[in-house]
């Protein structure tokens, strides 16, 4: 695999990798042509999409629900994947009461960088959606917009996640957030702004807050491609800081006295499995580019190999993520990449990892305070090590203690 393929299989439809909170603001005219918002009263816009059933879902199929909650969902965002829990406990609550939900993936896989899918284990792909609501045992309908996005723009949907909530005669009675917490906790919901909008017109009284702001990840518009293209391009043109190493100067990466999880793999350029590993590292930097991680490469080439080893950093672009920049400045440090510069291999794996055997590649992820997450000698498979990373770090935003 080369390093661009490497990097665009998180990002295409075929794809495997989240992005800071974004509040979008509800104004069409930053929105992409054929954007609807729409109003209380509005009827419901038709649609014909495919769910993970493989079947074909259009809005009459949900005709004798009393109350139908179309809610625009996505795999990767944080946001979203937080308030999944309490949109299965709404289905389940208001079972046989005349309520229904559909939800609706509304993003372009390919119009997502990878650093935007650094909380999730799948991105926005229709294949992905099916292992994510399997996993995550979704109760309700879960279609696929991403091809079009004629649902989303019928809609005016602004985020995931976006409900709209709509009455027998499909008139819309409720839009806006789920409710007002980010957090998969649901302790932290003081505004249940959607249940509480479903409790009243089941009631045959008027949602008591009928437009609310959605708050989430910004809908991921097919015309994002081309930033999605220049990022590409930025990482193809990174520069990499190589620096030399001894026992002691690991041994204070290893101690890990900060807040970021850190990958170390030890490698070098005459090493085969190191070679051909080596994209899967750089793709799991790019997934976790905006979360507290980073890749700290340790190369076992002669040091005075130095040009040669800085040639296949940069050529298979494992640049520092622009977020790990100011931390690598403040630690007095250049860059990730070092070059091992002492003779003895043992000092080095007493210096990183006691339990490593002693051949390369090795790779070793470590928490904060330098716990072990993941050890593993010889080459990685990529998807495990990033699962075992987002196990770890969570799918969700996590309050301050």
């Amino acid at each position: 695999m080369n390093k661009l393929a490497a990097l665009l299989a998180l990002v295409a439809p075929a794809l495997l990798v989240a992005e800071p909170p974004a509040k979008p603001k509800k104004s069409a005219s930053s929105q992409p042509a054929g954007f609807h918002e729409l109003k209380i009263g509005d009827p419901a816009p038709d649609f014909e999409l495919i769910g993970i059933d493989e079947e074909m879902h259009t809005l009459k199929d949900y005709a004798e629900a009393g109350l139908l909650m179309v809610a625009f969902l996505s795999n990767h965002c944080p946001t979203s994947q937080a308030v999944e829990g309490r949109i299965k406990r709404l289905v389940k609550e208001f079972k046989g009461k005349g309520f229904k939900l559909v939800a609706i993936n509304p993003n372009d896989p390919a119009a997502l960088r990878p650093d935007e899918l650094g909380y999730s284990k799948y991105n926005d792909s229709f294949p992905e959606m099916k292992r994510h609501a399997k996993e995550q045992d979704f109760n309700f309908d879960y279609l696929y917009d991403g091809d079009t996005q004629r649902t989303a723009l019928a809609y005016g949907c602004l985020a995931t996640p976006h409900v709209f909530l709509f009455d027998k005669e499909r008139k819309l009675r409720y839009q806006g957030r789920l409710d007002d917490s980010r957090y998969a906790d649901e302790a932290t919901v003081t505004a249940a702004d959607a249940r509480n909008a479903i409790v009243a017109l089941l009631d045959g009284k008027p949602a008591p807050v009928e437009v609310t702001q959605p708050h989430g990840c910004s809908t991921k518009w097919i015309d994002k491609r081309q930033q999605v293209a220049s990022d590409h391009e930025k990482w193809e043109k990174g520069e990499v800081e190589v620096e030399l190493i001894d026992a002691k100067g690991i041994a204070a990466l290893r101690k890990n006295d900060t807040k970021k999880v850190r990958l170390f793999n030890v490698w070098a350029t005459w090493c085969g499995p190191c070679v051909k590993e080596f994209p899967e590292l750089v793709a799991t930097s790019r997934k976790f580019g905006l979360r507290d991680f980073e890749l700290i490469t340790i190369s076992m080439d002669d040091p005075k190999e130095m040009p040669a080893v800085k040639a296949f950093l940069e050529k298979n672009n494992a640049i520092v993520p622009d977020k790990l920049k100011p931390s690598l400045q403040a630690e007095g440090r250049k860059g990730n990449a070092y070059i091992f510069n002492e003779a003895s291999s043992e000092a080095l794996m007493q210096a990183l990892d006691t339990e490593w055997p002693g051949p390369i590649p090795h790779t070793l992820v470590v928490a904060p305070g330098g716990e072990v997450i993941f050890r593993h000698t010889g080459e990685v498979d990529g998807d495990e090590l990033r699962a075992k990373i987002l196990d770890h770090m969570g799918r969700f935003y996590v309050p301050e203690p």
